[in-house]
Formats: C-alpha cells, sequence, structure tokens
C-alpha cells in the first residue's frame, strides 16, 4: 500500500509537472515562436475536456451504480451539441473573436447595448451557480486522499486542513498563470496547455483502471457483459423525463458555463478548430464512458456493502494490491478537480473584476478614466483577489454544506442554475428583437424559480423552513418549491428545471416583445444576429474629441506601457501619419476600445473611451448615446440591399414624374395668362364695338353692320373657349352622356375634314383610302368626328410643310380598328410628346390660338368610347393613332 506520504510527493510532483508545462508554454508564446502543435486543434479539443470534472471522473461510476444507465445523459448532452448544434457554436465563436469579449457575461452585455447591469446579473448567478461545483470538486480531492489514509495508520488525515491547502495550490496555480496577462484575448496558453495534459492524463487513468477491470477482474468482455446484467444496474428502469431534462441540462450547461465558454470561446486560436471539435471531443467523452459501467457493476460485486460507489475507480485498484493504478486513477481524478477549478476561478474572477470591481473603482475616482494612477494593477489585483475569494468560496460552502449528502447532486443543481442563462444568450445570437429589458426579466424570474424549487431545498440547514417545503409560502400549497402551482409527483429536478425554464423564457420573449430597444442594442443585436455577414464599422462617438495623449496614458495603465506604444505606433502607420500618436478620428477609437475590452471588458472599455472621447461620465446611460440613424441603416442594411435595384428604378421614375409635374405646373401657368388674355381680349373688343354703336352718331349702316359682325365673331370666340372649359369638366367627371349610333366611317371621316378645313387660309392636302374607310361603326358619331377634326386642325395649324399634307389611313388588328393621321411635318419633339394629351399644354404657343385643351378633350372623348388615342412615336412627322374597339355589328 502506497503511504500518504508518497502520495503527497507524487501529487507535488504532478503539479510541478504541470507548472513547468504552463510555463514554458507561456514563455513560448510571449517570445512569438510557439511550437505549431500547442496551437493545433487538438489542444483545443482536449482543453474542452475541462466539462469532464471530478463530478464526471468519480461520480459517473457513483452515478451508474445508483441509477443505472441515466449517467449516459451527463455525456449526450455535450455530444449533441458539438454534433447538432456546430454551427451555432461556430456562430458563437465568431462573435467572441469580433467583439474581444472576455467572459459570458461580457459577451451578454455587449450583446445588449453593453449592460453592465446586465453583466453583473449574470456574474452573479455565475459565481452562485459555480461555487458549490467548486466544492464538490474539493471534495472529491479530500475523499481521494482520504482513501489512502485509510490504509496508512501511521498518518492521521484531518480533512480540514487537507481541503484547505488543496484550495490553497489551486488558487495559487489560477493567480500565477491565469493573470500573467491582462489582455484575456492574448489567450492563457500555460493554462490551456496545461488543462490539455490533464485531459490526456484523466482519459489515460479512467481507461487503465476500466481495462484492469475487464481484463483483470473478469474474463474479459463477455464476462463482464454477464456480470453487468447479473448487478443491480442491469434492473434499472429508464425515466424519460428525467433522460430528456438532464441531457438538456447538460447541453445548456455545457454552452453557458464560465469555464466551458472561457475555453471554448475566449481561448479559441482558429474558429476552424471547432470542426475538428466536433468529432474529437464527442469521441473524448466516449472514450471516458467506456468503462463506466463495467466499473460500477464489477464494483459493487467486489467490494463490501456499503462502499462508496463514486470512489470506486480508486477502491478497486487499492483492493488488489494494485497500488500504481490507484495512484494513476488519483492523479486522473485530480486532474479532473484543478483543471475545473483553475479555469472556473480564471473565467469568473474576469467576470467579477470587470463588472463588479472596475465599474465601482472608476465611480470611486471621481475624475474617471483620466486621472493618475495604474489602471492595468487595479485591474489585476482584483483579479487575483476575486480567484482567492471564488475558490475560497468553494472551500467555505464545503465547510458549510456539512461535507456530505448535500454534495451528492450539486452537479445537477449548479447545471440548473447555469442553465438560466441560455435564453439571454440564444434569443441574442439569433433574435434581433430581443431587448435588455426582456433578458433582465427572463435571468430574474428563472433565478428566483431556481433558487426557490432546487438550490435552497437540496442545502436544507434552515435555510428553507420544513413549513414551506410542506405547506407552501404563507400556507399556499400551491407555492410549495417541489409542487409549484400545484403540480405533484414530477421528479424534484425535472419539476424545478421545467419551471424555471418555462418561465424564464416566456419573461424574456413577452417583456422583449413589449420593450423596444435602444440604439445601440439595435446596433449590437445586427453585429450579433449577422456576425457573418457584416464587419463591424467604426462608432460615431458624440462630444468633444479626444486629444491622443490623453488616450495613451490611459492606454498605458491597462495594456502596459510597451503593447500600449506599440498599439499607437500601428494606428498611426494605419493613418500614414508621421507622428506617435494617430488622429482620434471614429475608426481608431473603435478598434481602442476593441482592444481595451480585452482586458477590462466591453461595458468599462466603452465607459473609459467613451469618458475621454466624449467626455463623458461613468453613466450607462450617458455612455449609450449612440446616432440612431446608423442603428436604423444597420439595422435595415440588408433590406436595402436587396432593394436597391427596386429603388433605383423607383427614384428614377420619381424624378421623371417630378419633371413632368413641373412642366405641367408651367403650362398651368401659361394657361391661366392664355386664358386671361383669351378671356380679355374678345371682351375687350365686345366692350369696345358695343360703347361705339351706343356713343357714336352718324354712322353709315355698313360700319355697324362691320362692329356687330365684330361683336358676333368675339362672342363665337369666347363661346369657344367656354365651351371647350366646360366640355373637358364635363369629360373628367364622367357625367358626359354618349349618344351611341351606327353609322360608316368614311362619312364621319368626311364630315371632320370639311368642318377642320372650313376657311383656313393655307389649304392642306389630305390623302385618303376610301376602301378601306368602309366600316360600319357603333360609337357616339358627334364625339368621335370632334376627335378627328381636332387632330385634322392641329394638323392644319403645327405642319411647317412647304406644301403641308396629311395621309388618313385606316386598319384593323387584334379586334380593334386603327386610324392614323400622319402629316409630312417635322412632328413633335421628343421633350413634349409625354405632355401633348396633359391640360393647358401647347408644343407651339406662338402657333396655336386656343387654349390647349384639344388633345386633352380628345383623349377624354376616346376613354370613354372605350377606344385610345396615342401620339405615334418614331414617325418622320406628327402621328396620331385613334383606335377603337371592333365587334359583330362593327363589320363593314
Amino acid at each position: 500500500m502506497a503511504s500518504l506520504n508518497v502520495l503527497v510527493v507524487i501529487c507535488m510532483a504532478y503539479v510541478t509537472l504541470l507548472f513547468l508545462v504552463a510555463f514554458v508554454a507561456d514563455r513560448n508564446a510571449s517570445r512569438g515562436h510557439q511550437a505549431g502543435w500547442l496551437r493545433s486543434p487538438l489542444i483545443y479539443t482536449l482543453s474542452l475536456s475541462i466539462y469532464c470534472t471530478a463530478w464526471t471522473f468519480y461520480g459517473a461510476v457513483g452515478y451508474a451504480a445508483r441509477s443505472g444507465l441515466e449517467f449516459i445523459t451527463i455525456y449526450l448532452g455535450p455530444t449533441l451539441v458539438m454534433i447538432g448544434w456546430w454551427w451555432g457554436l461556430r456562430k458563437l465563436v465568431r462573435i467572441g473573436r469580433s467583439q474581444r469579449v472576455t467572459s459570458i457575461a461580457d459577451l451578454i452585455s455587449a450583446r445588449y447595448g453593453k449592460s453592465n447591469t446586465l453583466a453583473i446579473c449574470v456574474t452573479i448567478l455565475a459565481v452562485i451557480g459555480v461555487t458549490p461545483y467548486i466544492a464538490l470538486q474539493l471534495q472529491s480531492i479530500t475523499l481521494s486522499f482520504a482513501t489512502f489514509a485509510e490504509a496508512d495508520p501511521a498518518r492521521q488525515l484531518n480533512e480540514t486542513t487537507t481541503v484547505f491547502w488543496v484550495a490553497a495550490g489551486l488558487a495559487m496555480f489560477a493567480i500565477l498563470f491565469g493573470t500573467r496577462n491582462l489582455n484575456a484575448n492574448e489567450r492563457h496558453h500555460g493554462v490551456v496547455t496545461a488543462v490539455a495534459v490533464e485531459a490526456v492524463v484523466k482519459l489515460l487513468a479512467l481507461l487503465a483502471v476500466g481495462i484492469f477491470v475487464v481484463w483483470g477482474l473478469s474474463d474479459g468482455v463477455s464476462d463482464t457483459m454477464a456480470r453487468i446484467d447479473a448487478s443491480p444496474i442491469g434492473q434499472w428502469q429508464v425515466r424519460g423525463d428525467r433522460w430528456a431534462t438532464i441531457t438538456f441540462l447538460a447541453a445548456a450547461a455545457f454552452v453557458c458555463l464560465p469555464r466551458m465558454f472561457q475555453v471554448m470561446v475566449v481561448e479559441n486560436e482558429d474558429e476552424r478548430h471547432l470542426r475538428t471539435a466536433a468529432w474529437a471531443f464527442p469521441l473524448y467523452l466516449l472514450l471516458m464512458s467506456l468503462f463506466v459501467v463495467p466499473i460500477a457493476a464489477i464494483g459493487l460485486e467486489l467490494l463490501p456493502m456499503g462502499s462508496n460507489p463514486d470512489l470506486f475507480v480508486l477502491t478497486l485498484p487499492l483492493s488488489q494490491g494494485r497500488d500504481g493504478l490507484a495512484v494513476l486513477a488519483f492523479l486522473g481524478g485530480f486532474s479532473s478537480a484543478t483543471s475545473m477549478v483553475i479555469v472556473a476561478a480564471m473565467a469568473l474572477s474576469t467576470m467579477v473584476s470587470n463588472h463588479i470591481v472596475m465599474p465601482i473603482w472608476l465611480r470611486m475616482q471621481g475624475g474617471g478614466a483620466s486621472v493618475s494612477g495604474d489602471v492595468r494593477d487595479v485591474v489585476l489585483l482584483s483579479r487575483r483577489v476575486s480567484i482567492a475569494a471564488i475558490i475560497g468560496l468553494g472551500y467555505f460552502y464545503y465547510r458549510f454544506s456539512g461535507q456530505g449528502a448535500a454534495l451528492a447532486a450539486i452537479g445537477l443543481i449548479s447545471f440548473a442554475g447555469i442553465a438560466q442563462i441560455l435564453p439571454a444568450l440564444v434569443g441574442g445570437l439569433f433574435w434581433r428583437g430581443a431587448t435588455r429589458s426582456g433578458a433582465l426579466a427572463g435571468l430574474t424570474v428563472g433565478f428566483v424559480l431556481w433558487l426557490f424549487t432546487m438550490l435552497l431545498p437540496a442545502l436544507g440547514g434552515g435555510l428553507l423552513p420544513d413549513t414551506v417545503l410542506s405547506n407552501g409560502v404563507f400556507g399556499l400549497s400551491w407555492l410549495r418549491p417541489q409542487a409549484l402551482f400545484g403540480i405533484e409527483g414530477l421528479d424534484p429536478t425535472v419539476h424545478a428545471v421545467m419551471w424555471s425554464m418555462t418561465l424564464n423564457t416566456a419573461a424574456f420573449c413577452i417583456v422583449s416583445l413589449a420593450t423596444f430597444p435602444s440604439p445601440m442594442e439595435r446596433l449590437q443585436g445586427a453585429q450579433f444576429v449577422n456576425v457573418f455577414d457584416h464587419s463591424v464599422g467604426p462608432r460615431s462617438w458624440t462630444g468633444q474629441v479626444a486629444q491622443s495623449e490623453d488616450l495613451m496614458v490611459m492606454s498605458q495603465r491597462i495594456l502596459g506601457a510597451g503593447e500600449a506604444q506599440a498599439f499607437f505606433q500601428k494606428e498611426a502607420a494605419r493613418q500614414g501619419t508621421h507622428s506617435d500618436f494617430p488622429e482620434p478620428t471614429p475608426a481608431f477609437l473603435e478598434r481602442l476600445e476593441r482592444e481595451l475590452s480585452g482586458s477590462v471588458g466591453t461595458a468599462a472599455a466603452h465607459a473609459m473611451v467613451g469618458q475621454i472621447a466624449g467626455g463623458s461620465s461613468v453613466s450607462v446611460e450617458d455612455l449609450l448615446a449612440v446616432a440612431d440613424e446608423t442603428a436604423q441603416m444597420l439595422e435595415y442594411s440588408s433590406q436595402l440591399e436587396s432593394q436597391s435595384t427596386e429603388l433605383a428604378r423607383t427614384a428614377r421614375q420619381l424624378r421623371e414624374t417630378n419633371e413632368k409635374l413641373t412642366q405641367i405646373s408651367q403650362q398651368k401657368d401659361a394657361f391661366l395668362s392664355q386664358v386671361s388674355h383669351e378671356l380679355r381680349t374678345p371682351m375687350t373688343s365686345i366692350r369696345a364695338f358695343s360703347e361705339i354703336l351706343r356713343d357714336a352718331d352718324g354712322r353709315s349702316d355698313t360700319d355697324n353692320i362691320r362692329y356687330a359682325s365684330i361683336i358676333h365673331d368675339e362672342a363665337l370666340r369666347l363661346t369657344r373657349l367656354l365651351n371647350d372649359l366646360l366640355d373637358l369638366s364635363v369629360l373628367e367627371s364622367g357625367q358626359v352622356s354618349l349618344n351611341m349610333t351606327v353609322g360608316n366611317l368614311a362619312d364621319v371621316l368626311d364630315h371632320a375634314v370639311s368642318t377642320a378645313l372650313t376657311g383656313s387660309e393655307q389649304p392642306l392636302k389630305v390623302l385618303r383610302h376610301t376602301t378601306s374607310e368602309t366600316v360600319r361603326i357603333s360609337s357616339d358619331l358627334d364625339r368621335l368626328a370632334q376627335v378627328f377634326i381636332n387632330l385634322i386642325a392641329n394638323a392644319q395649324k403645327y405642319c411647317d410643310a412647304e406644301v403641308p399634307e396629311i395621309r388618313i389611313e385606316v386598319s384593323t388588328k387584334r379586334g380593334r380598328l386603327r386610324i392614323d393621321f400622319l402629316d409630312n411635318g417635322d412632328g413633335i419633339p421628343a421633350a413634349s410628346q409625354q405632355l401633348i394629351f396633359e391640360k393647358f399644354s401647347r408644343v407651339s404657343p406662338e402657333k396655336a390660338g386656343g387654349a390647349g385643351l384639344g388633345l386633352a378633350i380628345c383623349r377624354e372623348i376616346m376613354q370613354r368610347l372605350g377606344g385610345d388615342v396615342q401620339y405615334l412615336h418614331g414617325h418622320p412627322g406628327g402621328a396620331f393613332r385613334v383606335s377603337l374597339p371592333l365587334s359583330a355589328e362593327m363589320a363593314a
């Protein structure tokens, strides 16, 4: 039997080896020539084994001995996530790298408008949820030492002293290698490499014990399977509700646990490593679980009744005198516990420092980020103290809980607490409508229900009175912790998870739908949800522009002098300036904030840069002032991109319409002027000659007749103008009555030609094909003749050929009768062709004798007759086409 002293020496040698590995990895990384295999997907995959803690290494065997195959759910959840939700993890890693987040609290804070209040809530929940789990790891190490001490009468083990020194040693390791680099985005290469080494050790240890059990204590696989069937494990019944619940908890914890987020997102070197981890990590979990059932079954058979099944991995080799194998198993369990405690303490200390300690320190400074003092020292000190405090909380929880049964189920309780982060996390990744208020409401409701239904009942110790457990709060039976809302008969774990997660998600969704995100939330939401489509652009800082020297002072205090100077010189080179200080442009301020966020978190970095760049206080309300137009542009960028062609076409049409409306407006003004002139001219003539007839004496009858004729002609001219206006008004209002008759098209054209050319000074030659005009039509022949008269009269007025002529052609096509009026003049200019049918439009005002209503009247008449009149483009002269529908009774 190996003595306890030998075990302590081996343990110290193993810890020294881990220190050496971590030191070498950190030194090589700092020198910039780290070995390629240390940045390989293998190291990344092995670092994910931080999920397999002492609860998994020792507890899985005990779990199998007590609950049969239910232990598989602990491995099944992460496997489903890695295989089925690989794309979601890839998005999470991409966001983590683009936003330079330092923890899961930092990521959720950044998503919801960089809300430090929300980050504090997540931090508190994580500390409360993980602290009992740390206590569980300390207990497993202590029980391991106690198992060896039982067979060493020369040594009396003091468990309290043992667990204290174990906690102190773990805190020292985490402080030395977890806070060497302030910038969390520089990666903790030493810790990650040490975790990878421990992953190999615990896997080899568990496989070695399993091989010993199957081929050393049994006669191979067949004999082992027979002994499993004969053991109580073979009699366990599977409960579907517990299987589904625990699988969900394991999957949620794999994503939300701070230590898992640390190694999976923060420490990620290359998101392509996820491709390897997607199959390699499930394989690792398979190997870890391969011999759990054989060890549990053989342990139940060979070891005395009442033996602790959680320690079968140790006690089975010891009972057979295999001290070396037992020591290897001890190192495997020791590796499982220490790696979890170290990484969890690092992750939680970053959250506590960035979101609790630093905001308080900034407020206490009064002057804010611009006062003298070394922020770097404050951050490092706060992280180191936080690591010691978190591990200390685990130690005191171990002491307070009685070091016994209260820790047996703490793994699932911790998983359920951490799972309350899941709705806010997943909703923030995929739902742009998720709001800060919704996330706060969901976290609060879920945390309170988890505390009430799961954590307090498990702790006991008078924290939750027995009367509340049996009768409910205030004696209300529907408020019993394990029978909430009157639902009884469920497994306590299923009951607690169902209510906490359901109401958490409901509160998150309802409050998000009822509230509106701020501009910063919309900006961050667009960047998170569309992280693969959009790169993060410079943020528009408001307020007075900062001096680069002030930013340099602040950066040196956070990043260190060398790193800050290198960053500023690089930015100056990027801008093409010859100074050591770059211009404080929005792009530079954005990159500086991202650089600082790796050290103090996004919320604190945003506060400090914003305070100097904009002269703002540390108030979150003031620091979230971002241009709303920028947020709107980012929010709808995808829609605008897809609709760009449509918008361009619409804009072009609007320009054309605007130009057309402008021309119409000008023509309207010209029309009003023309109408007033047309009305005034005949009225003036009528008035003048009327006065002559009234007042003058001694005129001859010839003069009287001439004056009376002038009055008559001017009255007719005035009547025509008024008739045109009235006619157009009646046509547009739809109140016109049509006199539908049957007649011959040739007769209508004869009447139109003779009427239009009567009294014309310049003859217009009319060319017709009378044969094609012999068509009987059913229409309002008078109105149709009015259209023809107008078109022929226009040709008479505007045709500028030396020998003006008009050709009238009649044809039928596709059931319509077409009458074309084609003259041999220069035609209508292209710029005016779209306006000729508008009211008040006159192509040549100097030639026009009317008010520009003729063609507008023609269009209204043809629309009432079911036809159309249009200008024929491309004809060398003026060309109009009148079309009418043909019917059976219209045929010649």
